[in-house]
C-alpha cells in the first residue's frame, strides 16, 4: 500500500499524497479537546487483525507550523484489536496539580488505554488546543522524515481562529473564513460512521471539521452538574465493522425517554440476557437478568448524572447505550 512521506523541515505544499483503500489502516475516530488538560485521541482499527501500535506515532503541528521534530511527536504503545479502539490520553494525573499541571478529570482517566506526554518539554504531541493539526503516522519519532502519513485532523500550515484570536480553532463556517462558531476548541469530535479511512492529503485547501466529524461541546451542564462529554470514548461505530445478527439487533434497540427524570425503558432487549447500568467511573449501579423481555424498565430516580446501559447476549456480545438522568 502506498504511503505519504512526511519530510522533516520541508514545506507541506511539496508533499505528495497516497490513496488508501477503505478499512485498510488505522485512523482517528475521536478527538477530545476539553477544558484545561482534558486532551485525548481515540484511534480506531478498521482491519480484521490486531495492530502493533508501537509502529505508529502522533505528531502535533502547532499554530500553523509546516515542520515537526521529535519533540512534537510521541510513539504509541500497546496493541489494538480488530475493529477496536485505543484511547490515548494526556498524562496529567497528579491530583494536586494546578495551572498547566492540572489533572485530567476522573471520568476521562478511566477511559484511557494509555497515557502520553507527561512532560511538555520532552514531547508536546498531546498538548493540542484546537488550532493545531494532529497527525497519525506510521514510523519513528526519531525519523519523522521517513514516516508515512495515516491520518490528519485539521490542516497543516493553517493557524485558525475567529478574527484576531487564533485560539478559537476551526469553525463551523465552510469554507473556513475565520468567522462563526468554533468547533475544535472545548469540543469532542466524533468521526462519522460513514468514514472508512484516514485523510492522507496534507495539502488539502481547507479543513471542514463537520464534513467527517460530529462536534459536541466538551463540557455539558445537567441540572447544575458539569460533565465532560467524552463518554463515547472506548467504542466506535463504523461502516468497517462486520455486519452481524447482533448489529442488526442493536439497530432496533432504544432507550427512552432520554434524558430522563430517573425512570426509563429499554425497548428491543429480548435477545439480551444481562443488563448492567454503570456510572461515568465504570461503577456498577444496577444489574438485571432479563428473561427475553422486549421492554425493560429501570428506575434511577434521585441519581442525577450520565450513565451507561450495557446489554450482553448469550454469545457474550455487548451493546452500550448512554442515558442522562436529570
Amino acid at each position: 500500500m502506498k504511503k505519504t512521506l512526511l519530510v522533516l523541515s520541508t514545506i507541506v505544499s511539496s508533499m505528495t499524497f497516497a490513496q488508501l483503500s477503505d478499512c485498510s489502516d488505522l485512523f482517528i475516530s475521536e478527538y477530545v479537546e476539553g477544558w484545561s488538560n482534558n486532551k485525548a485521541l481515540e484511534i480506531y482499527n478498521p482491519t480484521d487483525v490486531s495492530v502493533d501500535l508501537s509502529q505508529y506515532m502522533v505528531i502535533r503541528y502547532s499554530n500553523g507550523s509546516t515542520t515537526a521534530t521529535a519533540a512534537n511527536a510521541i510513539q504509541l504503545v500497546g496493541t489494538v484489536a480488530a475493529h477496536d479502539v485505543h484511547v490515548a490520553v494526556l498524562e496529567k494525573l497528579d491530583p494536586n496539580g494546578t495551572g498547566q499541571e492540572a489533572p485530567i478529570w476522573d471520568s476521562l482517566q478511566v477511559r484511557a488505554d494509555a497515557f502520553y506526554c507527561p512532560d511538555y518539554n520532552a514531547s508536546n504531541a498531546f498538548y493540542f488546543n484546537g488550532n493545531d493539526a494532529v497527525v497519525l503516522a506510521l514510523g519513528n519519532v526519531n525519523d519523522i522524515g521517513n514516516s508515512s502519513l495515516v491520518d490528519v485532523f485539521g490542516k497543516i500550515s493553517e493557524n485558525p481562529g475567529i478574527g484576531t484570536d487564533p485560539l478559537t480553532g476551526w469553525t463551523a463556517d465552510f469554507p473556513y473564513v475565520q468567522s462563526g462558531d468554533g468547533v475544535t476548541v472545548d469540543h469532542s469530535m466524533i468521526r462519522k460512521a460513514s468514514i472508512l479511512k484516514g485523510e492522507t492529503n496534507p495539502t488539502i485547501s481547507y479543513f471542514d471539521p463537520l464534513l467527517e466529524y460530529d462536534s459536541i461541546p466538551a463540557v455539558i451542564d445537567i441540572a447544575g452538574q458539569t460533565y465532560g462529554n467524552w463518554f463515547s470514548l472506548g467504542t466506535h461505530d463504523c461502516g468497517c465493522n462486520p455486519l452481524s445478527v447482533d448489529e442488526i439487533s442493536e439497530t432496533k434497540l432504544s432507550v427512552f425517554p432520554n434524558p430522563s427524570n430517573g425512570e426509563f425503558y429499554i425497548n428491543g432487549a429480548a435477545s439480551y440476557a444481562t443488563i448492567f447500568v454503570v456510572n461515568s467511573l465504570g461503577q456498577k449501579i444496577e444489574s438485571i437478568t432479563n428473561n427475553s423481555n422486549t421492554l425493560v424498565s429501570i428506575d434511577l430516580k434521585g441519581n442525577r448524572g450520565v450513565y451507561f446501559v450495557k446489554l450482553t447476549n448469550n454469545s457474550g456480545n455487548t451493546v452500550t447505550k448512554r442515558v442522562i438522568i436529570k
